[in-house]
């Protein structure tokens, strides 16, 4: 079993990837294979809303950029965690490009992130963090994910670098989340 997240900050090691790797350590100890993408770099172009996706049915996009790397990445694991900084009370806007690229390549293709483990992880200096979790829930639910909950939302506060960690609430619900995803996943396994 592996679990994909991805970091939809444009701060490659920021608060958002501090999250992250809390929630992906549990996974490992737990005995999930994890893997930490970073948005951050890579070229991930809007939709285009050419609908070629539909025509070719091949899982992929066919705007040629990063995208289709992390929606294969998206494609083969048995869970995902999509991770954002809020940006004016809301997710980043290159998440929100990787959410809408592949959102409709896996709906063209038979919703083929259909019944994975989905968890939304944010990042926030004040507020905006709900709006961005909704908004991260939103693909989940529209994809048909089986959107796994923590002790409280999956938010933790800070501004600079390594502030969240301050948060000592926001890392435990990040702990809790990880142990959560990790029953599941088991769960889910053990059914097949």
């Amino acid at each position: 079993m592996k679990v994909i997240a991805i970091n939809g900050s444009a701060r490659k090691n920021g608060n958002t990837a501090i999250l992250l790797k809390a929630v992906l350590d549990e996974l490992g100890e737990r005995g999930i294979k994890t893997e930490l993408v970073s948005l951050a770099g890579l070229e991930v172009r809007p939709c285009r809303a050419c609908l070629k996706c539909a025509e070719k049915k091949n899982r992929r996009c066919v705007v040629k950029d990063d995208a289709n790397d992390v929606i294969a990445k998206l494609d083969e694991a048995d869970g995902i965690i999509l991770g954002s900084p809020v940006y004016f009370a809301d997710l980043s806007g290159q998440l929100k490009c990787l959410i809408d690229r592949s959102g409709m390549v896996a709906r063209v293709n038979g919703d083929m992130f259909k019944r994975k483990p989905a968890a939304a992880v944010v990042a926030a200096r004040r507020s905006g963090a709900v709006h961005a979790f909704d908004s991260i829930n939103h693909y989940f639910l529209i994809g048909q994910m089986i959107v796994v909950g923590s002790s409280y939302w999956n938010v933790a506060y800070g501004r600079e670098k390594g502030e969240v960690k301050k948060d000592e609430e926001g890392m435990g619900i990040m702990k809790d989340l990880g142990k959560n995803m990790a029953w599941l996943l088991k769960k889910i396994k053990d059914k097949k």
